[in-house]
């Protein structure tokens, strides 16, 4: 048999529990051909030596922002790395304002309040940048902060016009005027005149975030909203970009997209008394192929922790009297659950918070009650703050919780101090969901933190912040499991794991090599494993210098 691409010299761990080991692997049509003796008597058109080195199933992330993970790297760091200071922000502003016209805006992504000391304000702004619009959104990209000339823009007539929204919150100053700060809904009010962006900004965009995709060693990523112009997505017309950036060649990674709830619509009667709510034609979930395909509704139900808005049943340990808030009524959380829920849809809810989480579930419940649908997996995005009698009933309602393992290092001090040291015991949980028979999925929320699959497991196995303070150690899982995670459990976590997450003759031929043994380094070692190439149906995507084509 003639093979497209035949990898030899390595050494695989499959995740097949029939082959959990292999040395080379054979590709035909994208998908695994056979490994090892089943390429006996095989010529290819392409064979590549890995020289020894490991590899394993291609790394999936479950919820990965990519367009804007491409976005923030076409536009001003403002991270703790290039702005460690309030003040080092300020200076960043202004040198980038120097660069462009009067009239341009400055925009830039990644500060958080916690590690500089305080949000950037509109005055501080407003001198950084010599009067420019300024927009600088929050790590968590739940807030960002404005300047006067960026309300202006918005049709605010100064900074004491500014509405206060529902869902959201305008911090304002002294003499009540906003301060610059916009949290949740309220970012909308200036997000309004920045979407969508030219459709070949965001192709670009997509495009750079791909590429930052596979180098960190992804084959597979879950868009978390697209669809729409209030900052989850860019605009109306978003998957035909997704699809323009693939025409051109562009998307090297394998791409999951998620319509945000508010997308979906009442679109007319579809057979004699019912209706169909979703998309336009009856698309949803599903719609695709193995290289772009629509998955789950995203809809976001409360805030985030560091940002102090994600709707908590107890107040803050450090802001008493603040519980957060609900993006939606509880009213309008079911109705959105219950009507995507009989058409059909998987759907994936953000849920920080334990008082959102408990309206969350309640929502599922009632659908599935309402309309049975088994096997719908549908899912809990980030799952933060969950009782042990939450655990049992997301495992009891087959959901799929969906934490983030890099938010314990990079954004963990933080999480320490909004909930105390007592609740931090129920943050990020995954031994426990695992230990319930749940299956699951690794994801960064990039470019919340950054998205390197490593890192992520690197900190699923370690658990501690920034400052080396643990946190909730007792959740931690072993490598292993979180290399299942991270490929089979993502894969699953979008109805996926019958063609990826593990190296079995006719599953797709994705894989990551690595410079070492995933398996066997010393733990605290995980996150200085660096990518030497990934390899995406068959074909090379991105190679470091690890392999030897012949």
């Amino acid at each position: 048999m003639r093979l497209d691409a035949v990898y030899h010299n390595g050494h695989f761990t499959t995740l097949d529990a029939d082959r959990p080991t292999a040395r080379a692997v054979g590709v035909l049509g994208g998908r695994i051909a056979g490994l090892d003796e089943e390429l006996d008597g095989c010529t290819a058109e392409l064979t590549v030596d890995l020289g020894g080195a490991h590899a394993v199933p291609g790394f999936n992330d479950a919820h990965h922002h990519l367009s804007l993970v491409g976005k923030g790297l076409r536009e001003l760091d403002v991270t703790h790395a290039a702005a460690p200071s309030l003040d080092a922000l300020y200076e960043a502003v202004a040198e980038r304002a120097a660069t462009l016209p009067e009239d341009a805006w400055v925009l830039g992504a990644g500060y958080d309040q916690n590690k500089i000391g305080a949000h950037p304000t509109a005055e501080g702004l407003d001198r950084a940048a010599q009067g420019r619009p300024v927009w600088l959104v929050h790590t968590s990209h739940h807030m960002a902060a404005a300047s006067t000339a960026a309300f202006a823009r918005a049709g605010f007539a100064g900074r004491e016009g500014v509405p206060d929204v529902p869902g959201g919150h305008v911090v304002r100053d002294a003499d009540g005027r906003a301060a610059g700060l916009l949290q949740e809904t309220a970012m909308h009010l200036v997000e309004q005149v920045l979407r969508p962006e030219p459709a070949e900004e965001w192709i670009a965009n997509i495009a750079a975030g791909a590429q930052a995709a596979v180098e960190a060693g992804l084959t597979s990523v879950t868009e978390p909203g697209i669809g729409v112009t209030d900052g989850i997505g860019n605009g109306p017309a978003d998957l035909d970009a997704y699809m323009r950036a693939r025409e051109r060649g562009l998307l090297g990674v394998r791409m999951t997209v998620m319509p945000y709830i508010t997308a979906l619509h009442d679109c007319g009667a579809f057979e004699p008394g019912s209706r169909w709510y979703g998309l336009d034609l009856g698309l949803r979930t599903g719609f695709g192929d193995e290289r772009l395909r629509v998955g789950p509704t995203k809809m976001l139900s409360d805030g985030s922790l560091i940002g102090r808005s994600a709707a908590m049943c107890c107040d803050y340990h450090d802001t008493p009297g603040n519980k957060g808030l609900l993006q939606f009524s509880r009213e309008q959380i079911r109705t959105y659950v219950l009507e995507a829920h009989r058409c059909g849809w998987q759907i994936a809810t953000h849920a920080i918070g334990d008082a959102a989480l408990d309206v969350v579930l309640d929502a599922y419940d009632e659908a599935q009650r309402s309309h049975p649908r088994p096997g719908a997996r549908h899912r809990i995005e980030h799952a933060a703050v969950t009782s042990d009698a939450q655990v049992a009933r997301i495992a009891q309602l087959g959901l799929i919780p969906v934490p983030q393992g890099r938010f314990l290092s990079e954004i963990g001090d933080g999480l320490l101090t909004a909930l105390g040291p007592e609740r931090a015991r129920l943050a990020y949980r995954m031994r426990s969901f695992l230990d319930a028979g749940v299956v699951l999925p690794g994801s960064s929320d990039a470019p919340v933190v950054a998205g390197a699959p490593l890192l992520g497991i690197h900190d699923m196995v370690n658990r501690r912040t920034a400052a080396g303070a643990p946190l909730a150690g007792h959740e931690a899982v072993t490598v292993r499991e979180a290399l299942h995670a991270y490929t089979v459990g993502s894969a699953h976590a979008v109805h996926e794991e019958h063609r990826k997450g593990t190296l079995a003759r006719g599953m797709l031929a994705d894989f990551t090599v690595l410079d070492d043994d995933l398996l066997r380094v010393a733990p605290e070692r995980i996150a200085d494993l660096t990518v030497g190439a990934t390899v995406v149906g068959g074909h090379i995507a991105h190679d470091a210098g690890a392999l030897s084509p012949a």
